[in-house]
């Protein structure tokens, strides 16, 4: 068994109903972790599915060792799936994705590179070609630029799931329901560097997605205004000197 500290990288993907896609995208996963040549784990946090997502998860540990699953009983929202896979990851490099198919795990290798190459604590994915409609890329990109006005995280394209970081970074998440969108901001008001990189966007081949319109507006703007006032709030921490 390997030991907690000898973990390089752990991915976490949440599902939710993503019964077509899931295998595909667990096995293109590990296949690309495994590529990595690093000691690694691949968590699939189940968010309460009512379809057969967690028996095609559990069906794969038995090819991928390294495949760990957790499964909520009920379903609790991506940002839940996401922190709790996060607090559960082993790994000193935690990386994130999407488990709709979307998100290209060959894109893992030079984020990894990137973080480690430069003075850097996080690598946020930026969708250069973004397979999504006109109307979800164009609130997409307003609301964008309305959270870097506000919460000035100096990051493009938030809401992309392709994410890779260091460890100690996760301490600055707070859990609130559109995680995915100010772990950027979060990151940096906890004073970590945080740069973009190109990654690939694929269009949806299956499933729909889970998150409407309506949600994609109104949530995020009560969460980055809830991020606005903790980060005005947040004081520095510091490591207190130890008086003998």
């Amino acid at each position: 068994m390997i030991e907690r500290e000898s973990l390089s990288c752990s991915l976490v993907i949440p599902f939710f109903n993503e019964v077509e896609s899931v295998t595909s995208v667990l096995s293109e996963a590990c296949a690309a972790m495994q590529a990595l040549g690093r000691s690694h784990e691949v968590i699939a946090v189940d968010d309460g599915s009512s379809d057969k997502t967690r028996l095609h998860i559990q069906g794969l540990m038995m090819h991928w060792p390294s495949l760990r699953v957790i499964a909520f009983d009920r379903n609790r929202g991506q940002a839940a799936a996401l922190l709790d896979g996060l607090r559960a990851a082993r790994g000193s490099m935690l990386i994130t994705m999407d488990g709709d198919g979307q998100n290209d795990p060959a894109d893992i290798a030079a984020m990894l590179a990137e973080l480690e190459d430069t003075k850097t604590d996080m690598v946020t994915g930026v969708r250069a070609k973004r397979r999504d409609g006109w109307l979800r890329r164009r609130m997409s990109r307003l609301a964008n630029a309305v959270r870097q006005r506000l919460l000035h995280d100096g990051v493009t394209d938030s809401g992309c799931a392709m994410k890779v970081f260091r460890r100690e970074v996760r301490a600055a998440f707070i859990p609130i329901r559109t995680l995915y969108s100010f772990m950027p901001a979060l990151a940096v008001a906890a004073g970590y560097r945080v740069k973009e990189v190109a990654v690939n966007h694929r269009a949806r081949e299956t499933g729909v997605s889970k998150y409407g319109l309506g949600v994609m507006l109104w949530r995020p703007i009560l969460d980055m205004l809830g991020v606005w006032w903790f980060i005005q709030r947040r004081y520095e921490e510091v490591i207190p000197a130890v008086l003998s």
